[in-house]
């Protein structure tokens, strides 16, 4: 296998298989085997005695970049060489020789977009990262919407304030996070609040209140559906909970209705994003006591029925300690010492 890996970076793998008598399914398979188990370094892909030698790639750039060929695509130089009796290469290798050279790229001026910096957000405690948006929910006709606005603690789940409104206002959002921050008693430097690129969330008076108060903003990138993904998912528990009415006929039913569904959410809901404990529960630091209880409670089905628990001792899910909008990821070296090492065993081990 050896010889043929040498000889295959010389004459190719075909060339090398045929010689030696070997078969290339072969060759690949053992190939791969050892990709899996040792460091492998790549090899330069060897240069195929057919291609074209440096002093003919740059006679073809010098005639793509003649003022006669210059504002033409290589398919025009192509037919024009053709027509005076010239064959220097195909359009796809003028296509490639263009692209080492970076000399391929879009003619007009389009808008391109700039690189966003994604939002990193963590939070370890209550009321350390809020996030909100706003919804539409139907009206009693076509074309008439009224407009839920939601804060919620991305740690917890809690909702500390929400508002339903007739139209979307920078105004009206400012009224609801002023009262949401005195009723949970932020204070200066405390709270980071995060939101899409609306036109409430990037509202003058928005602005100057988060200033006031020491608040921190924070934004999605635009263009990108999942930099605000925990007020999205509370808005699908909204819009899929039983009793959700497909229309509401006046404000004040949507007002109701937002009253119970709340309620319920903070009270009741089990969320499965903090160990099926309520956000309520997590919000004002009960979760220890709960997640004890249900303890005692799976140990002593366990002690009356120890047969039925076939991996031993139950445990109760155990709450998350900190709650990421957009983890950051793990350096590259990182990343290589956990490729490396054997199954089962820790790079730090």
């Amino acid at each position: 296998m050896t010889a043929a890996s040498q000889l295959a970076l010389k004459v190719g793998v075909k060339p090398a298989c045929d010689a030696l008598n070997l078969v290339r399914s072969s060759f690949y398979r053992i190939k791969r085997r050892q990709m899996r188990t040792d460091t492998v370094i790549v090899q330069p892909r060897p240069k195929p005695g057919r291609g074209l030698s440096e002093p003919e790639r740059e006679q073809i750039m010098l005639t793509l970049n003649s003022p006669e060929y210059m504002n033409q695509s290589p398919y025009e130089a192509f037919a024009g060489l053709l027509d005076k009796g010239i064959y220097q290469c195909s359009v796809r290798t003028m296509y490639r020789i263009l692209k080492d050279k970076r000399e391929v790229r879009e003619r007009r001026n389009q808008l391109r977009h700039p690189k966003y910096k994604k939002p990193e957000l963590l939070a370890e405690k209550p009321n350390q990262v809020w996030s909100w948006d706003i919804t539409k929910l139907l009206g009693p006709e076509k074309w008439n919407y009224f407009y839920l606005y939601v804060i919620l603690d991305i740690f917890s789940r809690y909702v500390p304030g929400w508002m339903i409104a007739g139209r979307e206002s920078g105004e009206l959002a400012k009224l609801l996070i002023e009262e949401t921050c005195h009723k949970q008693k932020i204070d200066r430097n405390q709270l980071v609040i995060h939101s899409d690129g609306g036109a409430a969330m990037k509202a003058k008076p928005v602005a100057l209140l988060l200033s006031d108060l020491g608040v921190a903003k924070s934004r999605s990138r635009p263009y990108v559906s999942n930099d605000n993904p925990f007020s999205e998912a509370q808005f699908k528990t909204l819009k899929y909970r039983p009793g959700f009415p497909e229309r509401f006929g006046s404000i004040q039913d949507a007002r109701a209705f937002g009253l119970g569904f709340f309620d319920w959410y903070n009270n009741r809901h089990h969320h499965s994003g903090i160990a099926l404990l309520t956000p309520a529960v997590m919000h004002y630091g009960e979760q220890e006591k709960i997640c004890e209880a249900r303890k005692i409670t799976l140990t002593q089905a366990y002690l009356k029925h120890p047969e039925r628990f076939v991996n031993g001792l139950p445990k109760p899910p155990k709450p998350p300690d900190k709650v990421w909008i957009n983890p950051p990821k793990l350096p590259e070296k990182s990343v290589q010492l956990y490729t490396n090492c054997k199954p089962g065993v820790s790079p730090n081990a």
